[in-house]
């Protein structure tokens, strides 16, 4: 699978997730494959860079395979590039919901399974610091059972969710919730972390994901140039 098409398959994952949030069982499979193309692309950017720069690696290539190789070979423009990739890389997950990404991704390498998914309630426009807030409906199979159920429970919990989130947004003079802008969607939780929208979280790595190999292909180039 060359990058194109792990990029495309990413963002039909996507479009998987969002079909059926907010069941955990199916957000939880689409976004496992998600996060499986996401590292093959980065996998995907070291194999392109292996072949240009002529490290020839024995697969699998990683990151630091690929390091390794470029020192022992003493290619300076592949060091250059692992250098430059390691920067660009953190500069990409400094804003809060790439480096929840990464934080996803860190956590599924080091534990092979990602945290049970819950599900919340939140405001469907989004303000600074609004809350979210879990509900709990019977699962068969870790699946929903009915949006009945669901709709049962949302419109049970909503009088004090709206009291709470309104009585924030008062504060702070931004408009009010309507019982109408409420919606369900998947969370998850990991280590420091609390309440990542898997969604909205996936949704916003696409882009950073495409700059990677974007201007990865062109530090390569320009590298290259050089000699």
């Amino acid at each position: 699978m060359n990058i194109e098409e792990a990029i495309e398959k990413c963002e039909i994952s996507l479009k998987q997730i969002k079909q059926y949030d907010p069941d955990p069982f199916y957000v939880n499979h689409f976004f496992e494959q998600y996060i499986d193309l996401r590292n093959k692309i980065i996998i995907g950017i070291f194999e392109e860079a292996d072949r240009d720069f002529g490290l020839f690696l024995t697969k699998p290539i990683t990151k630091e395979s690929f390091l390794q190789k470029a020192k022992l070979k003493n290619d300076e423009n592949a060091i250059k590039f692992s250098e430059w990739f390691k920067r660009k890389y953190s500069e990409e997950h400094e804003n809060p919901y790439p480096n929840f990404m990464n934080e996803i991704c860190n956590f599924r390498k080091k534990f092979e399974k990602l945290p049970d998914v819950k599900i919340m309630i939140r405001a469907s426009d989004r303000y600074k610091d609004d809350i979210n807030q879990e509900i709990k409906v019977p699962l068969s199979n870790k699946k929903l059972r009915s949006n009945d159920e669901l709709d049962i429970e949302i419109k049970r919990q909503l009088p004090v969710f709206l009291e709470i989130i309104n009585h924030k947004r008062r504060e702070k003079n931004e408009p009010k919730v309507a019982n109408n802008q409420i919606i369900a969607s998947t969370f998850l939780d990991i280590e420091n972390h609390k309440d990542i929208e898997i969604v909205y979280t996936s949704e916003i790595y696409i882009p950073v994901i495409k700059r990677l190999v974007e201007e990865a292909r062109t530090k390569i180039k320009d590298l290259i140039k050089i000699n």
